[in-house]
């Protein structure tokens, strides 16, 4: 593969001309898209970007002064392994596929444009950001993780055009024509359609809804569709950064807000120009409830037939004792007259919820950091994540109410309890009123803590982005 090539691939695109040729088309349209839909008022600066340029150890991740427009987007798939066999459901035991199964040729198209959706998704909902950047670092790790989502999407595509024909072809037009929050035109999935103006939802975000793009890609990457697993096997090591910003800036918030309270007058945070722990609470409690619908319904039909056609597995379903899956059963909660009542479900029906449980442990471990952090400060403060079934649109609780414990309510004591339990207006405004860029290397906005350490082998006070030369 030359370095230097068109699109950086380890796909050997220079072996099929007619692949080639395709990408190379969409390739203009995607750097439109970008322009129009990417970070705004950055696109001539330089920034310190980790760039891959092979799956290896030593060329996945080149750090170095790049200008967005010129990142190196391309397509790389981890080595193939020819000998691999399908480890679940009703394939198990036969050759992984590297052409779609006829059969499920809607089916996996329907499952790859929903993951490929998601990610010109999140650029589109986070362009404006750069502006409020609360430091030079912050607005670095906001460009990474744009970049690889654009990455992600070129993942996707290249799967669409290579495995379904003019149908794929037509729906890698349509990624780049439909736009996040557009009431015409809107992003498949709702949660990529929230409004993210603010730091604290980019953290928010990058937290728990890029942290459910995990959870979704380690079960596609089990699919018995070769060329998917091992794309979303590639796009997992750079997801890892994404939930490493939201995580940690979490973190350095809560930090930050403890600190504050201390010298603040009546400990009132807001006074001295810092986001109080129980707003912090609210927002948890609005993108957790958001995002944790991205599984899927609780019982889901299309989940037990994802499971049983090898097409996704469970999360690391290849360390699983039982890959069939037939005979089990999975408890859930269902409400009748009021009441919740305990149910068996079959366990391939239940698919999203498994997968639900492992997204729930993973965010509870991080709740614990955060409070960690709180008490390190002198703080008493603690964190919590809502239970599922609270603020439901979909799935077996959509149409009732809960409260944060689980506990059904009525749609007057929802409403009662909805401002202290999710963001008000007022506290937006409060927010959006920090947001004020600091853009000093070194120096951070006083709502925020800075970082342990910097990036790519450099200090918390490196120049991560550099403006445009005069």
């Amino acid at each position: 593969m030359s370095r230097f090539s068109s699109i950086p691939n380890n796909v050997d695109l220079e072996s099929d001309k007619r692949l080639q040729r395709a990408l190379e088309q969409w390739q203009p349209d995607f750097l439109s898209w970008w322009t129009e839909m990417g970070p705004d008022g950055f696109q001539q600066h330089d920034v310190w970007l980790r760039t891959a340029i092979s799956v290896e150890p030593n060329g996945w991740a080149h750090y170095d002064y790049v200008k967005m427009p010129d990142y190196r987007w391309g397509i790389f798939l981890v080595p193939q392994d020819k000998d691999r066999k399908i480890h679940f459901g009703d394939n198990i035991g036969r050759p992984a596929w590297n052409e779609v199964p006829g059969e499920l040729r809607g089916t996996l198209r329907r499952i790859i444009v929903t993951q490929a959706d998601t990610e010109p998704a999140s650029v589109e909902q986070q362009r404006a950001l750069g502006h409020t950047a609360p430091s030079l670092y912050d607005m670095r790790n906001l460009f990474q993780v744009n970049v690889e989502e654009g990455r992600h999407l070129w993942a996707m595509v290249h799967l669409l055009h290579q495995y379904f024909g003019r149908d794929g072809r037509e729906e890698a037009e349509e990624l780049l024509q439909r736009r996040s929050g557009n009431p015409d035109k809107p992003r498949i999935l709702r949660t990529f359609n929230e409004r993210t103006d603010d730091w604290l939802s980019f953290f928010m975000f990058t937290m728990f809804t890029d942290r459910d793009g995990k959870y979704q890609l380690a079960a596609l990457a089990q699919s018995g569709f070769d060329p998917l697993a091992r794309a979303t096997q590639f796009m997992l090591t750079e997801e890892a950064f994404h939930l490493f910003v939201g995580e940690t800036g979490i973190e350095r918030v809560v930090r930050r807000s403890a600190q504050l309270e201390k010298s603040a007058p009546a400990g009132d945070v807001r006074k001295v120009g810092g986001i109080d722990l129980p707003t912090i609470q609210k927002y948890i409690n609005f993108w957790f409830s958001s995002s944790v619908e991205l599984f899927g319904g609780e019982v889901s039909s299309n989940a037990a037939e994802y499971f049983a056609t090898s097409l996704k597995g469970r999360y690391r379903e290849d360390q699983k004792s039982d890959n069939l899956a037939l005979d089990a059963a999975y408890d859930i909660d269902v409400l009748e007259a009021g009441r919740l009542v305990r149910q068996q479900v079959p366990l391939r029906n239940a698919m999203n919820e498994v997968l639900r449980d492992e997204y729930v442990a993973d965010c509870e471990r991080a709740v614990r950091r955060w409070n960690k952090a709180i008490a390190e400060e002198g703080g008493t403060f603690e964190l919590r994540l809502p239970h599922r079934r609270f603020n439901r649109s979909m799935g077996i609780y959509s149409g009732h109410r809960f409260d944060v414990d689980g506990n059904p309510i009525s749609d007057e004591q929802f409403e009662a309890g909805r401002d202290g339990w999710l963001p008000s207006e007022a506290d937006r405004e409060h927010v959006r009123s920090l947001m004020t860029p600091v853009h000093e290397p070194g120096k951070y906005a006083n709502w925020i803590a800075p970082p342990n350490k910097g990036v790519g082998g450099q200090g918390v006070d490196f120049e991560y982005v550099r403006g445009p030369a005069a």
